[in-house]
């Protein structure tokens, strides 16, 4: 069963639901996963995705903050969440495709600013985070599985507009790259958008600070589709649909998509 997958941290889901039919017009995949959705699960506009063909979805959503949903045209069931650090907010949620395939939708937090947790509890959430991810992968290894959603890090040199500069800036620190690469190792997982793009800039972020973003491209690749490693052969396709960071009243992350032949 052939399907495309994207991701989107769309930053409010009611108030961008615009622009989330309009990539589900435009772009069409079979799933699309969001982050930030910022809305309990009841207020989400499903009837609006609905309409537009997307009549499966799982969420975990609270007001105002944080906040996952899957949209699928194909038929899935809720796999269920974890409550990572046991903060009960709403970072995961899993749904099962009829093929078997899991799909996660993570959204792990971002940092705050000081890349020092003695002094910002933000970071130290994260690397915490981070540290769970690991052990779950460790202990149950994921099989026929994808993960995807907004990462919160830029984990190689080409995935930030300025390697040196950013070393101290939350998101591409060395203690975060490093403690999500063991999250990854720990699993298993393929980074699918390495797979099939190998080598070069690569960003799906840019700050809403930056007056002239497409010009100044100063972003980061905060996104990711990673699969374990029994189905990775399988993906392609992938992309970054930057335009849509151009869109009116746009999110500041771009959709990051992939095709998977399973």
């Amino acid at each position: 069963m052939p399907f495309t997958i994207a991701t989107w941290n769309i930053n409010s889901v009611r108030l961008r639901a615009a622009l989330v039919t309009r990539l589900l017009r435009e772009e069409a995949p079979d799933v699309l996963c969001l982050q930030e959705c910022k809305s309990p699960v009841d207020k989400i506009p499903a009837s609006v995705f609905r309409a537009a063909g997307y009549g499966h979805m799982v969420a975990r959503g609270e007001k105002g903050y944080n906040g996952v949903a899957i949209l699928s045209r194909l038929p899935l069931e809720d796999a269920g969440h974890v409550d990572w650090c046991g903060r009960g907010d709403t970072r995961h949620v899993a749904a099962r495709l009829d093929n078997g395939v899991v799909i996660h939708n993570l959204y792990i937090p971002a940092g705050g600013d000081v890349p020092d947790r003695a002094v910002n509890d933000k970071f130290g959430h994260k690397l915490d985070f981070l540290e769970e991810l690991r052990t779950h992968f460790a202990d149950s290894r994921p099989e026929r599985a994808i993960l995807v959603g907004d990462l919160n890090i830029a984990p190689r040199e080409d995935d930030v507009w300025n390697h040196k500069a950013l070393l101290k800036v939350v998101s591409h620190t060395p203690v975060e790259v490093e403690a999500l690469g063991a999250a990854q190792e720990a699993g298993g997982w393929v980074d699918i958008t390495r797979q099939d793009i190998p080598e070069g800039p690569l960003y799906s972020w840019w700050s809403y600070r930056a007056r002239d973003w497409d010009a100044a491209d100063k972003g980061r690749r905060l996104d990711h589709i990673w699969a374990s490693a029994d189905i990775a052969a399988a993906g392609h396709g992938s992309r970054i649909l930057r335009a849509a960071r151009g869109w009116e009243q746009p999110s500041d992350h771009a959709p990051v998509l992939a095709a998977f032949d399973l």
